[in-house]
């Protein structure tokens, strides 16, 4: 009588998926929110209600850009959103982030393959070919979180990195205005060189003609010939700051230095003024401080993920295929299918204090994340302060170089009329001339960085360049849902 075929008994499939459910419901612990993150950070840090420099409370507008109407920028800045390296080398770092949530949250689920094996002749005599196939099954369970408190860590990194690229995004498009301004300047500062070293030339040969008449001195020609040099200096430090300020943009945009940039012929007028909000606005608006408050989770998590890994594991494994050889063949009471379910744990009882030391890292790591929070928000508010007084100083400096212009452009005025009576000779008109055109040169400098300002001011506030719902161009792709 041939012996009846033994079958395996494998553990009820419903109760090991209840107890891996079980083991598995432990919830990690939440991350700490903004007004927490703030309080660890600024709990010593009195935050008043209004900014010491006067301003609007009003809502920070959005759309910065268009408050310039200056279409030409406008599509200097969308160039340069599309195009510049620093900015795709962001985007990069944000797909970089959300493929490591992929990975963090992969680590949570079972993982399946297929083993196959088979050939021609057996290894050796005593261990005949095993040939077929067996699809595999293993799944850490999460017992205490730390896979859990891995991924959470991955999400809150993948959000810092998003929030880091949106800042990166108005901060291309804060350096593309301040560069167009600063080109724009650099244009009409030639342009007044260039003049000044005119007339520089004019009073050269007004002190030769006197020398040659006798009414003049050879130590007067000298001096206008010295400040002739010194004008045509002037134009050529002009001139290389004209090429160097187009080069800088060029760069910006991710074009070809070769300074071939158009320069616009004068500013663009400066918005009306910018209402700033509160103080406490700017820690809720500003991208980078959410990044930073986004690290700060991060680090929260990995310190949990640290401190679960000194728990124990405990990982299932299952089998089932189909495997053939010659004694599968030849016996009736050997089956050609096998199927297995295991469980493995593991108890860390000594790692010579390598456990230990991981959380010790991680708490370090945490501490130092909550400081560089309190770093930047501090930074955040002193650069508002700064923006705000530079509004209010920079405009009485305008007022004030204005009225010197205006003053200079009228004593030119007066001193010609004096040179058609005869009166006066052209030295005074010129030399009165150089005076005026010296007073505009101060004033061009003031009104670009005005311009720059302002433009530090929507930054520092945290005021997008584009309108609410505008897509930037070459914004790298959002994470899929889980």
């Amino acid at each position: 009588m041939t012996a009846p075929r033994r079958r395996r008994r494998s553990p009820p499939r419903p109760l090991l998926l209840a107890l891996a459910l079980a083991l598995a419901g432990c919830a990690t612990a939440p991350e700490p929110g903004s007004e927490q993150i703030r309080a660890d950070a600024l709990g010593t840090v009195a935050i008043p209600p209004n900014w010491s420099a006067r301003a609007s409370q009003a809502q920070v507008d959005r759309g910065w850009l268009d408050a310039f109407a200056d279409p030409q920028l406008t599509a200097l800045v969308h160039e340069a959103l599309a195009r510049n390296p620093d900015l795709l080398i962001a985007a990069a770092r944000v797909e970089q982030a959300n493929a490591q949530v992929d990975i963090a949250q992969a680590q949570l689920r079972p993982a399946i393959g297929l083993i196959g094996r088979g050939g021609s002749k057996p290894i050796a005599d005593l261990v005949p070919l095993l040939s077929g196939l067996m699809l595999r099954l293993s799944w850490e369970i999460d017992l205490w979180g730390r896979l859990r408190y891995a991924r959470n860590a991955a999400m809150a990194a993948s959000d810092a990195q998003n929030a880091d690229y949106r800042y990166a995004q108005q901060s291309l498009a804060a350096s593309v205005a301040r560069a167009w301004f600063t080109v724009t300047e650099a244009r009409l500062q030639y342009d007044i060189a260039g003049q000044m070293a005119g007339s520089g030339e004019q009073l050269v040969r007004l002190a030769e003609q006197r020398e040659r008449v006798g009414a003049g001195s050879s130590n007067e020609t000298l001096a206008a010939r010295a400040s002739a040099a010194s004008y045509l200096d002037a134009r050529q430090q002009a001139d290389l700051a004209t090429h160097s300020a187009s080069r800088a943009l060029e760069i910006l945009l991710g074009r070809y230095p070769g300074a071939t940039l158009a320069a616009p012929a004068a500013f663009t007028a400066l918005p009306a003024e910018v209402p700033a909000g509160m103080p406490i606005d700017v820690l809720n608006r500003r991208p980078d401080l959410y990044a930073a408050e986004r690290r700060v989770a991060a680090a929260f998590d990995r310190v949990g993920e640290a401190r679960a890994a000194m728990l124990p594991t405990l990982s299932l494994s299952a089998g089932y295929g189909r495997l053939s050889n010659a004694a599968v063949r030849t016996r009736d009471d050997l089956e050609q299918t096998t199927s297995s379910v295991s469980a493995t744990g593991i108890m860390p009882l000594y790692t010579g204090g390598a456990l230990s030391g991981q959380v010790q890292l991680r708490s370090a790591e945490q501490k130092q994340a909550v400081a560089d929070y309190a770093r930047r928000a501090l930074l955040a508010l002193g650069e508002v302060e700064d923006a705000l007084t530079a509004e209010r100083v920079l405009a009485e400096r305008e007022q004030l170089l204005g009225q010197v212009l205006a003053n200079n452009e009228q004593v030119v005025l007066q001193v010609r009329d004096s040179e058609r009576i005869g009166r006066a000779d052209h030295r005074a008109v010129a030399s009165q001339e150089m005076q005026a055109l010296a007073a505009r040169s101060a004033l061009l400098g003031v009104r670009r960085e005005r311009l720059s300002r302002r433009v530090d001011l929507y930054l520092a506030l945290g005021g997008d360049y584009a309108t609410a719902g505008a897509a930037a161009p070459g914004s790298p792709p959002s994470p899929s849902p889980e």
